[in-house]
């Protein structure tokens, strides 16, 4: 059945039928819009459309729509344009001639938008949560290896001394973000369409209002043009989920690194790894490779949405069909990164004695020294020169930080007093950092305590 075509003599040709029908993919909206139009039959009931009886016998049909949808097998062989006029068939077949109520005043265009906007609200829910339960595990991974200590980078060089647990928290405050991005995106999907018709507003009074408290929104559209038009919120969500996949890749990249020979810091679980089918001694991590390649997808989603909006003109345009498939798939590899880089997380083990080495030989204190140097009152300009020359003259030797004291120092430049020695130990130019968001290990533990607290009230 079609929900149109009195104004043709013959029906669309059988190409055009494939091309445009869209229930193949759609149909995971079968819940939203079953609950949008018993909202809706319910709104018709008190405009004095339907009688208080008609509403209920609607409103049990479709409760038994969506029962018997559970059963994948409900969809065999249909070939409807899209889910609502999949449901609308269903829905006569319970209730016969009665059905052809149900979308007085209302247009396809609306009930889009309402049944994608209820299908993403649960998404963004579902994407905070599973992001609440990475930052956990992150937390809990900190915890476990709280005086850990590691190297720092810039330009993936050696840069400065951290706690395992400050490096942690770096990732923690990117994830709270995106937390806070899909509680926006939520906020501006939880605005209730229905009663802007195809374009121009509703023809039948019906109290909007109580249509969407009925569906628990928070507000209603302000304009039905812009209902019509609309796509921003999808954009919104699409722009959160990009912004998480860029950090887990970032992740994934740094504990590829981490994890492999050449690094040698952590192990990954057997459960989120695998072995090759040639070389009997790899342990390669594609779990988080999956994660970092599965990014370029949902990226490709937002953009594809953004192509596909960009030159439409107002109102609706048949184009906007092709927001589900990004969206749909989107959310499918978002939820499954994040599922997945917990379960990683979980998996970690620190060999906290090789990055603690690598700060050891390395030169990740000469910022240190040259902080000791300005402290006590050389000027940082030659603090830093004189500590570059220091690094310079030990490369040249072949010397580490722990071949030289406060004899040595003092030889090399007599601005080294005796006491700026200590700072040769990366685990004593640390405690210079105590300042608010620093790696200092006051502060360090501090904001474990803080980000405990800030996601126990996200959860």
């Amino acid at each position: 059945m079609k929900l149109w075509g009195g104004r043709f003599e013959s029906g669309p040709s059988e190409v055009f039928e494939r091309f445009s029908n869209s229930l193949a993919f759609d149909r995971r909206l079968l819940d939203a819009d079953v609950r949008g139009s018993q909202a809706f039959a319910r709104s018709l009931a008190r405009a004095g459309v339907l009688t208080g009886e008609e509403c209920e016998r609607i409103v049990a049909a479709f409760d038994a729509i969506a029962a018997d949808a559970k059963n994948p097998a409900y969809f065999g062989g249909a070939d409807d344009e899209d889910v609502h006029t999949f449901v609308i068939r269903k829905l006569k077949e319970r209730v016969g001639g009665l059905a052809d109520k149900i979308h007085t005043g209302r247009s396809r265009n609306e009930q889009v938008s309402l049944d994608t906007r209820l299908w993403l609200r649960d998404e963004c829910d579902r994407a905070r949560e599973l992001l609440a339960g990475l930052m956990r595990a992150l937390l809990d991974l900190a915890a476990k290896y709280p005086n850990a200590i590691i190297p720092g980078y810039t330009h993936l060089r050696r840069a400065q001394p951290v706690l395992w647990p400050h490096y942690l928290l770096a990732y923690f405050e990117m994830f709270a973000r995106d937390h806070e991005r899909f509680g926006d995106a939520r906020r501006r999907t939880d605005v209730m369409p229905l009663g802007s018709g195809a374009l121009a507003g509703s023809g039948f009074p019906h109290d909007r209002e109580a249509i969407a408290r009925d569906l628990g929104f928070a507000a209603i559209t302000r304009n039905s043009m812009d209902v019509s038009a609309d796509r921003d919120f999808a954009l919104d969500y699409l722009y959160a989920a990009s912004t998480a996949m860029l950090h887990l890749s970032r992740l994934a990249e740094d504990w590829i690194l981490y994890s492999s020979e050449e690094f040698g810091w952590m192990e990954l679980g057997d459960g989120v790894t695998s072995g090759s089918s040639l070389m009997p001694q790899k342990k390669n991590p594609d779990s988080l490779e999956l994660i970092r390649g599965k990014s370029g997808r949902v990226a490709g989603a937002l953009t594809s949405l953004m192509f596909t909006i960009k030159g439409l003109p107002m109102t609706y345009n048949r184009d906007m069909q092709e927001d589900k498939r990004p969206l749909f798939e989107a959310a499918d590899e978002v939820n499954g990164s994040l599922e997945m880089a917990r379960v990683v997380a979980e998996s970690v083990v620190l060999r906290e004695s090789v990055p603690a080495a690598a700060a050891d030989e390395s030169w990740v204190i000469a910022t240190d020294l040259a902080e000791a140097l300005a402290r006590n009152g050389t000027a940082f300009h030659q603090a830093h020169q004189l500590a570059g020359k220091l690094v310079l003259e030990s490369v040249r030797s072949g010397k580490k930080p722990g071949d030289w004291n406060a004899e040595s120092l003092a030889a090399f430049a007599p601005e080294f007093t005796p006491d700026m020695a200590r700072y040769l130990d990366p685990r004593e130019g640390m405690k210079t950092r105590e300042i608010a968001g620093g790696t200092g290990p006051r502060a360090v533990a501090t904001a474990l305590e803080e980000a405990r607290a800030r996601l126990a009230k996200l959860t």
